[in-house]
């Protein structure tokens, strides 16, 4: 960087030189000239100064100043060399006003007390003292650019508390604006902030960390950042850092996925997923290691396979999953609180073959070269995860946030993306979800709900992932599960829209015999928000549609539960936004069950009829052809025996 500023104020300084040697030479304005030669011999000083400690010049405010200096230079060389005319003819007709060489004179003066800026502002901390920077007079027009570029500058070269202030500064910038934002990074701020990160102490790391966050508002940012190197530097906090910072990182992390997800993997290549999930599972679930048989090193997942193997639930799996992949209630009819029992026996078993090393990596065992693999650290979470050192130390508060927000962040990265999903799923995570769902804090719970819907929403879309992450005897997809339908069921959360929607994209894994999570649903179309009665049309139109192998079971469970009555409603009295999904559905269950006497009681015939009268219910090309298909299989079937119900 020196090379570069030496070059940026080799120019200014010849010119400055050929002022000072045409003033001397001035034939007329001589007293003009004079000041002139004086402003400039002292800019040239100052500029010979910067020259001499290009080290620690700060290359962005550098870079304009001087190029401004420079044209402040070029038009007072023009000046000067006017007076310096020869003959007395060129001299009598050289007329340069007076306001010509006082506007000079300004000019000089405000380069002057730019560079004499840029010198204070970019030295060490101990050289500057408590001095005030002030604002120099390029900072007339742009006077949040300057206060960017001393923010920035503090955090190159200031002492630990000055630069946690700077970057709490940069903090309340960006939170005002997002122009702002865009500065501090185009003015170089990401990489002091990253070194702060990581060198700082508490409160500059958690500024930061914070300031990192609110930076990546849009792709192009995080790209820039994630080329700064901030993925390893986070990876670097979340393993080893106090959990305050930790905590502001995982924020961070959350902030920069969803702006940019192109950013998902990169985070999971520097093991960012595993270390959330540590977090995620700390004082969550019982260690693995305290109910290990010392010359075995077991894991949950190993316990859970192992249990699974010796109920021989490794079945033929048909097209679609359904007959397979059910999800039986798995407390029965126990309170949830007995969820921690169940989780508790399946890991305490005993007996158990050794994990593998790719399953001891996810699930918690040290496995590391050099390391014996029968030994098992009982203060690790997992081989590349957190440091428990000192967290149990933390206040509640603290730990709460910590769980908050690396559920948060697994949501972001979840999202979308089947690698990562894989990699939480393979691990505690989804236990980890069911215990938070039930016992968090109302953040925890609602992250941790968002995490498992958009986990299911992938699985919904993979049939490997679906298959693999939620086979249906596993501890975690049973607790998961019940928990979904506990908060179902309650019908007065917060939880309520994303729960419905994780159990919709479920659907194709419950089993015909499986219909406890219709009814509740069913509950909700009769809900006073049309929101929710919308999500849960969805959902129930995913165990109802034609894709699904099971539809007509689950079409006949929908009308026993009452469906038909609530879809009706929804259809005819319905806001137009809520429409569309009972419709749908409402045609799925005429089209699949179309005998039913339930349905010619509640005239859906005369329903579906109405609704193909008014084209904003069936402007959707698949839903005009679904609407038509009921409404001649309804036709069919209904003609006559809708007589014998009257």
């Amino acid at each position: 960087m020196a090379d570069i500023v030496k070059q940026i104020l080799a120019k200014p300084i010849q010119l400055a030189d050929e002022v000072t040697k045409a003033a001397d030479e001035a034939s007329s304005f001589k007293q003009d000239c004079l000041d002139i030669k004086s402003k400039t011999e002292k800019l040239a000083a100052l500029l010979r100064q910067a020259a001499r400690v290009s080290n620690d010049l700060y290359q962005r405010p550098t870079k304009r100043i001087i190029e401004d200096t420079e044209q402040v230079l070029e038009k007072a060389l023009s000046i000067v060399t006017k007076c310096r005319a020869n003959g007395l003819v060129k001299r009598v007709f050289t007329i340069i006003p007076a306001a010509a060489f006082r506007k000079m004179t300004s000019l000089l003066e405000n380069s002057i007390g730019d560079v004499s800026w840029l010198l204070r502002v970019s030295a060490n901390a101990s050289e500057r003292a408590d001095e005030y920077l002030g604002l120099p007079p390029i900072a007339a027009n742009e006077p949040i650019l300057c206060l960017i570029w001393e923010q920035i500058a503090i955090l190159y070269t200031g002492l630990a508390d000055e630069r946690s202030d700077a970057a709490a500064s940069l903090v309340s910038l960006a939170s005002d604006n997002d122009r702002y934002g865009k500065l501090i990074i185009e003015e170089g701020g990401v990489g002091p902030l990253l070194k702060l990160l990581k060198e700082g102490k508490l409160e500059g790391q958690e500024n930061a960390a914070k300031a990192i966050g609110l930076l990546g508002r849009d792709p192009e940012s995080v790209e820039h950042m994630v080329h700064a190197g901030v993925c390893s530097v986070f990876g670097k906090i979340l393993k080893q850092g106090p959990m305050k910072v930790q905590s502001v990182v995982a924020w961070a992390v959350a902030e920069l996925a969803s702006h940019y997800p192109k950013c998902q993997d990169l985070f999971q290549q520097h093991n960012i997923v595993r270390l959330l999930v540590s977090h995620l599972a700390f004082e969550t679930v019982q260690e693995h290691s305290k109910y290990a048989i010392v010359s075995k090193a077991t894991s949950i997942h190993a316990v859970v396979l192992a249990s699974n193997n010796n109920s021989n639930v490794n079945k033929k799996a048909n097209e679609d999953d359904a007959k397979t992949t059910h999800i039986p209630h798995p407390l029965g009819n126990n309170k949830s609180n007995q969820m921690h029992n169940v989780i508790t026996t399946t890991m305490s078993m005993k007996g158990l073959t050794k994990t593998t090393p790719q399953e001891n990596l996810v699930n918690g065992v040290n496995v590391n070269n050099g390391v014996n693999q029968n030994h098992v650290n009982q203060n690790s979470v997992c081989s590349t995860g957190a440091s428990n050192k000192g967290r149990e130390n933390e206040d509640p508060a603290t730990k709460a946030y910590m769980k908050a927000m690396a559920a948060r962040a697994l949501w972001k990265l979840a999202k979308g993306n089947s690698s990562i999903c894989r990699s939480i799923t393979e691990s505690r995570a989804l236990l980890c979800f069911a215990v938070l769902l039930e016992k968090g804090t109302e953040d925890v719970k609602y992250n941790s709900s968002m995490a498992v819907m958009e986990i299911t929403a992938v699985a919904e879309r993979d049939s490997d992932l679906r298959r693999s992450a939620f086979k249906p005897n596993t501890t975690a997809c049973k607790a998961v599960v019940d928990q979904l339908l506990r908060i179902i069921e309650k019908g007065d959360s917060d939880l309520l829209i994303p729960c419905v929607n994780a159990i919709g994209n479920l659907a194709r894994t419950f089993r015909a015999t499986e219909t406890r999570m219709i009814s509740p649903l069913v509950k909700l179309l009769d809900e006073r928000d049309p929101g929710i009665s919308k999500e849960a049309a969805i959902a129930l139109t995913k165990f109802a549609c034609s894709e699904n192998y099971l539809h007509m079971d689950h079409s006949k469970a929908i009308i026993s539960a009452g469906g038909a009555k609530h879809l009706i409603q929804l259809v005819y009295f319905g806001e137009k936004k809520v429409q569309g999904p009972p419709l749908v559905l409402l045609c799925y269950i005429a089209l699949h069950v179309p005998e039913s006497e339930a349905l010619a009681q509640a005239e859906v015939l005369t329903v579906l009829e109405w609704a193909s009268k008014h084209a904003y219910l069936s402007q959707h090309e698949n839903v005009e052809k679904l609407l038509q298909e009921a409404n001649s299989r309804l036709e069919l079937y209904q003609s006559k025996g809708s007589r014998g119900f009257h």
